[in-house]
């Protein structure tokens, strides 16, 4: 292993435990991986936000200045980095909101819409990943086709918005989460577009019918480098066609939007008592033992109480009849892991109706991490001084004990217990927030 400053192995003549020669220690590089793992994440969604039109200046200077203060000996002071951090986190909030509004502006105002889940009879295309720009190319490049279009993981959200799902190429949704792929392709008939990460090496069975986009490939497949689905949907219609099977119907399209507009009667139902507590449970979900603590949490939440959920880590929960309250279903799905702009600004809306800070609400956050974005969304969180956050199943590796436990003495950042009843209990008891 080799020290990011010096260049060379950490047990060099002069290293001295976690210090090396050059003077950097291991919680100085954890504060630089942690920004490292953010920035990634920061610059997929600002790579969404640019191709809908959205840039900022500002956003991408500062992109340059972070990078820049991981180089080798330029920053070894941790208060320096941490406000590196959390400005990062602020710029990201910046990020994901001109990716909603170019979401928006793009697509139209969300609305919520049920979902058949399943295959219709006929050839098909799969498209998976988070690029609504490129799943709209292709929508229309088949029109006047018989070829149907199915969303895959978080693309799911993309039928809530009025200009995809009234194409009549887009006819629902197939599959879970990221991690399943492997078993799910290979039981589809169809071509598969990957639009964005959340890939694996694909199997045998598919990889001949596999495409991906720009920086997205995988060794075996086919590489899209433009706007021409010419090759995908010629391997759609060559394959075999897909099968009469609507397994199920679900119901999406919660977007920030949609819950704004009901703020008053949310507002007013919260005062009278009729809501408990609003859960987030949601993030980027992994393949790892010991999820199943986010599907435990959600179906233990109380009757009067709302869940909200995005990324693909609502998987771990949809498969479960919440009911309904107040006439709405308890379990809303506000969209991608990009839309967790949407869950802040809700949380600041209410904040303000009520008169009160972020963390006086009735309001928990259940927060699965696994790759860059969820740093960039946990760091804004953070820049927004949300506190009592829960997130797991484990802290990430290249965050050091004393750095995690800074972060849990000035945020109370938890890591998700052993039991999910007892984590629920203890978010039940500070129910505060008042009109």
């Amino acid at each position: 292993m080799f020290c990011n400053q010096c260049e060379q192995a950490k047990d060099c003549v002069g290293c001295s435990g976690s210090i090396g020669k050059c003077g950097k220690d291991e919680d100085i590089e954890s504060l630089q991986q942690i920004i490292l793992y953010g920035l990634k994440g920061m610059a997929a969604y600002a790579h969404h936000a640019r191709r809908l039109g959205q840039t900022d200046e500002l956003v991408s200077a500062f992109m340059e200045e972070a990078l820049f203060a991981t180089m080798t000996n330029v920053n070894f002071d941790l208060g320096s980095l941490f406000g590196v951090a959390m400005e990062l986190g602020m710029k990201n909030l910046r990020v994901m909101e001109m990716l909603d509004k170019g979401h928006l502006d793009t697509f139209g105002k969300p609305s919520p819409t049920k979902v058949k889940e399943g295959t219709q009879a006929g050839p098909g295309i799969l498209v998976t990943g988070h690029d609504m720009v490129d799943l709209w190319d292709v929508l229309k490049q088949l029109q006047g086709t018989n070829v149907k279009v199915y969303t895959h993981g978080e693309m799911l959200p993309a039928h809530m918005y009025p200009k995809l799902r009234e194409h009549p190429n887009l006819v629902g949704h197939y599959g879970g989460a990221w991690q399943k792929q492997r078993a799910e392709w290979t039981d589809f008939p169809g071509a598969i577009l990957a639009t964005t990460n959340c890939i694996m090496p694909p199997a045998a069975a598919y990889a001949g019918r596999m495409f991906s986009t720009r920086v997205t490939a995988a060794s075996g497949g086919n590489l899209i480098k433009g706007t021409d689905f010419s090759p995908v949907i010629q391997a759609a219609m060559k394959a075999a066609p897909c099968q009469q099977n609507i397994t199920a119907e679900s119901l999406v399209g919660f977007h920030r939007t949609v819950l704004l507009d009901a703020a008053p009667t949310i507002v007013d139902a919260v005062k009278a008592g009729k809501i408990s507590r609003f859960f987030v449970i949601g993030g980027c979900d992994g393949h790892e033992v010991g999820r199943n603590y986010f599907s435990d949490y959600a179906q233990a939440t109380p009757a009067d109480s709302f869940i909200l959920t995005l990324g693909c880590g609502k998987f771990r929960i949809r498969d479960y009849d919440y009911g309904t309250h107040l006439g709405l279903p308890r379990l809303m799905d506000m969209g991608q892991c990009n839309d967790a702009y949407g869950a802040i600004m809700v949380a600041v809306a209410l904040a303000k109706a009520f008169n009160c800070s972020v963390n006086d609400l009735p309001l928990s956050l259940v927060i699965s991490w696994f790759e860059q974005k969820a740093v960039a969304v946990l760091l804004t969180l953070l820049a927004l001084d949300v506190k009592g956050i829960i997130i797991g199943p484990n802290p990430p590796a290249f965050v050091t004990p004393n750095v995690f436990k800074n972060l849990q003495e000035k945020f109370d950042l938890r890591l998700m217990g052993t039991d999910a009843k007892a984590d629920l209990h203890r978010a039940m008891l500070p129910v505060v927030a008042q009109g």
